[in-house]
């Protein structure tokens, strides 16, 4: 995939060097191969009317965007943007579109619709169906198995009632149709049982 996408771009192929070894590095409970092949799968799938150029910055963007993940939030996704402009140099291809969408997963903000549509799938997981929902919500509990549950609690209520509120929760109208009933229905059923 990702040499695919280079060329697309004009660049040289064989430039991703350590990508698939960070993805399985032991510590990541959910942020690994798996996650960023759902994410490059759904990101595909939603940009479809996007040109092959627009879909190849994606495809980059939903491969590096968690290349880089030692639970910093915020610090994990600049080292990922830096780690992906470093490659993209390799290659000849210029990695400032990709590395703006990677930084972008700081916050999951978007202004533009290439930005919404990597956001979306990034949190596709959310409106998956509840047992996958539950392997998820193990998988990141795990990854923060150093906090305590008080803080666990606080601080994933915290986040699930930010995702909750927003409204919409995704931001383009094929993400909506997907997955943005079950995604509040189980965020709800997490927020009761943090709340229990």
């Amino acid at each position: 995939m990702w040499d695919k996408a280079v060329q697309t771009l004009g660049g040289r192929p064989g430039t991703s060097a350590d990508l698939a070894a960070r993805y399985a590095e032991p510590h990541r409970g959910y942020h690994n191969t798996t996650h960023v092949l759902a994410v490059t799968r759904d990101v595909a799938a939603l940009a479809g009317h996007r040109t092959p150029e627009d879909r190849a910055i994606l495809t980059l963007a939903a491969l590096a965007h968690d290349v880089v993940y030692n639970g910093r939030p915020g610090e994990d996704e600049r080292d990922s943007a830096a780690w992906v402009t470093d490659r993209l140099r390799e290659a000849g291809v210029d990695p400032t579109p990709v590395a703006a969408l990677v930084l972008a997963t700081i916050d999951h903000t978007a202004d533009d619709e290439p930005t919404a549509l990597l956001m979306d799938a990034d949190l596709a997981i959310l409106g998956t169906s509840p047992e996958s929902y539950e392997r998820y919500r193990q998988a990141v509990r795990e990854e923060y198995a150093h906090v305590s549950d008080d803080a666990w609690r606080t601080g994933r209520t915290h986040v699930l009632q930010a995702l909750y509120q927003r409204n919409p929760l995704y931001q383009t109208p094929q993400a909506r149709e997907r997955w943005e009933a079950q995604a509040k229905a189980n965020i709800a059923a997490e927020l009761e049982t943090l709340r229990a």
